[in-house]
């Protein structure tokens, strides 16, 4: 933990513990605490790639670890929430989401020893796919109406629109995959 954008991954994953007691601790607040602690997490995302652009202080290290905190943090939250309600609406756009990381991530290393990293680099539907699984997981999280804004059924909506984005955007890493190895091979 060098600099403060390492620092911000690292707190991201130490977030994870403190997600699920604030989760399942009694009463009524603990909805809205839960919530707050993912939104922190999912700020300091955005925040500690933004400083290390900016400072210069990227690693290889750290783009290791920036990922692989984020989708702990996700996968945590959607297994929480699907376990939470309990519903085929939630549980099969989390397993799609949970299977969509696991495939890529272990694409993108298959990728690597090919020597074809650049291939399945992020894309900016990879991105409006995170920030939209972000979207989704905050207002179910919060689970209730916030000032007459059905929060639940509008993360309801996002994680649909999630898994859409999650679906399109494996096909495009996979295609640009396929079409990067035969060139290769050509």
């Amino acid at each position: 933990m060098t600099n403060i954008p390492m620092f911000l991954t690292w707190l991201r994953i130490l977030a994870i513990p403190v997600l699920i007691v604030a989760f399942y601790m009694p009463g009524d607040e603990a909805r809205f605490w839960a919530t707050m602690v993912f939104m922190v997490a999912a700020w300091t995302d955005w925040l500690d790639g933004y400083l290390a652009r900016k400072w210069n202080q990227t690693s290889g290290f750290g783009a290791f670890l920036d990922p692989v905190a984020d989708k702990l943090i996700v996968a945590v939250a959607l297994v929480m929430l699907a376990i939470d309600l309990q519903t085929l609406w939630v549980t099969i756009p989390v397993l799609v989401i949970i299977s969509r990381e696991i495939i890529i991530s272990a694409l993108r290393e298959w990728m690597a020893t090919e020597e074809l990293s650049a291939s399945v680099a992020v894309s900016n539907l990879g991105k409006w796919k995170t920030a939209t699984q972000l979207g989704a997981i905050t207002f179910l999280l919060y689970g209730q109406d916030f000032y007459g804004i059905p929060l639940k059924e509008l993360g309801l909506v996002l994680l649909l629109v999630a898994t859409a984005l999650t679906l399109v955007s494996m096909m495009q890493y996979l295609n640009s995959a396929i079409r990067a190895v035969k060139e290769k091979n050509a």
